[in-house]
């Protein structure tokens, strides 16, 4: 008998050679994403399909019913997780008409390792069942259950998969296009994508092979406690909702070209908290940022602005104000101006420096070295058990050195109403950061991690995705224990 899984549980996977399969009642098809850290697909050559069976170490089955078999060690380098996707055949059905689907892991001589019952799923007709993911030397499976309310275009495509619709009866395999409003950026271009795939899509065919993506108002009801039901009736009509994001003060200041991409941005994000049933939740936005003299590059690139600038739509979606209070630190730290929608490339301007003395503050001082434990002793000392949530944004280039210590203050931070998202700026050795969420010790897992070798080229749907993946099942876990409102 092997051991069952609940949502966002994970175990290690020692086998060879592990297979996949699915019981279910409703017709479906098995399929897989062979993703790189940045959680894309390096071409469309990692989509396992029925018409595409086979990718290095993943071969989809034609056995009745369809299975994935996976070897591990036989996985390219590049490849960090893969992801067994459930898709229904009738794109117009939902999971929520059948009983839950039933995800399993065997090994080769078919003893049962591992069992998901994937309970909770609504108006979703697409759903990542489970994935493998390697952990250092090793590898685990996590059951992740994840639906997505956009079908299955919008998931193969937030992985970087190229997709042609296809045709349906009335329509001409080559319509004419209309016409552009007005030339785009492309980055604007990427933003405009995503929030095209936030309604439902037909069927999608695969492209032929091509490279993954590149770069590129109303205020919502307050859930009540009982969000994180993700089977109940709210929860279920929240998924089908096409995402209503909330507008804060400042957003009529901003010219109508930074108001559009803005907007976007906010219905990706929208469209995250729906797929984690956590639209409506409110929490306080924290956004702390390495200024070491390793981040000479970051700086000069203006990526950090970017950051900033991306950041923001998340703090209009969570933040009662919808700003975003705000740390840069080195040896020592300082606390900044919260950052508001409306001045904020102003706030960049003024407040993002590595040295010298600008609008009062002396950058200089504060080090051009690395010492993460008075930033988090700082942001710590400000939690209250049973306060509202607190969102930490927290990016670096890595380097932290007095791993004891942080992993003393993550277990203290655990009991305290905040979830720490560590995000990786560049290529670096994160050292510590790469194994936090498995850190024993912890009331509840409060932090995550993920690298961005280049921020720039992650699109916001991946990005926030990302971002935000952790935080809902985090605050479910912390009201069950008591430590957040």
């Amino acid at each position: 008998m092997g051991t069952s899984l609940v949502k966002g549980q994970n175990g290690p996977v020692a086998a060879e050679r592990v297979v996949v399969s699915v019981r279910t009642e409703a017709a479906v098809d098995l399929s897989a994403l062979l993703v790189t850290e940045s959680g894309t697909v390096r071409s469309d050559a990692d989509f396992v399909f029925f018409n595409q069976p086979v990718a290095p170490g993943v071969e989809l089955t034609s056995a009745t019913p369809a299975a994935l078999a996976i070897s591990p060690a036989a996985l390219p380098g590049e490849i960090a997780q893969v992801r067994a996707v459930l898709t229904l055949d009738d794109a117009t059905d939902t999971f929520g008409r059948f009983a839950p689907p039933i995800a399993t892991i065997a090994d080769e001589r078919g003893n049962m390792l591992y069992e998901y019952v994937i309970e909770g799923l609504g108006a979703e007709s697409v759903v990542i069942a489970l994935e493998l993911y390697r952990r250092g030397a090793q590898w685990k499976v996590r059951a992740v259950g994840q639906g997505y309310a956009g079908g299955f275009a919008a998931l193969v495509t937030d992985h970087g998969v190229v997709v042609d619709d296809e045709p349906g009866p009335s329509q001409s395999a080559d319509p004419t296009p209309a016409p552009p409003l007005a030339p785009t950026p492309p980055s604007e271009v990427a933003a405009a994508d995503s929030a095209a795939r936030l309604t439902s899509h037909p069927r999608a065919a695969v492209a032929g092979a091509s490279p993954s993506a590149t770069v590129p108002a109303s205020e919502s009801v307050p859930m009540p406690a009982a969000v994180g039901d993700p089977g109940s009736a709210l929860a279920q009509a929240n998924r089908s909702l096409v995402p209503d994001v909330r507008t804060v003060p400042g957003e009529a200041k901003l010219s109508f070209e930074k108001r559009t991409v803005l907007d976007l941005r906010k219905r990706e994000v929208a469209k995250v908290l729906i797929d984690k049933d956590a639209l409506g939740v409110r929490a306080r936005v924290v956004l702390v940022i390495d200024k070491t003299g390793s981040m000479v590059k970051q700086y000069r690139k203006k990526v950090v602005h970017r950051v900033v600038e991306r950041m923001i739509p998340v703090a209009t979606q969570l933040d009662d104000d919808g700003t975003l209070e705000a740390y840069l630190y080195a040896l020592s730290y300082t606390r900044l101006p919260d950052i508001a929608v409306a001045d904020a490339d102003r706030w960049s301007e003024t407040y993002l420096h590595l040295s010298g003395t600008h609008a009062g503050i002396d950058y200089t001082g504060l080090g051009g070295r690395n010492d993460e434990l008075p930033i988090m002793r700082a942001v710590i000392d400000t939690l209250r058990p049973g306060d509202r949530p607190t969102l930490v944004l927290f990016f670096t280039d890595g380097g932290f050195a007095k791993k004891q210590e942080i992993a003393a203050l993550m277990r203290e931070a655990s009991r305290l109403p905040a979830f720490w998202q560590f995000v990786g700026l560049g290529q670096a050795n994160y050292g510590l950061l790469r194994s936090i969420d498995e850190m024993d010790g912890r009331l509840v897992d409060n932090a995550g991690f993920f690298a961005l070798d280049d921020i720039d080229r992650v699109d916001d749907a991946q990005l926030y995705t990302r971002l935000l993946g952790e935080f809902p099942q985090w605050l479910r876990a912390a009201r069950a224990a008591g430590v957040t409102s």
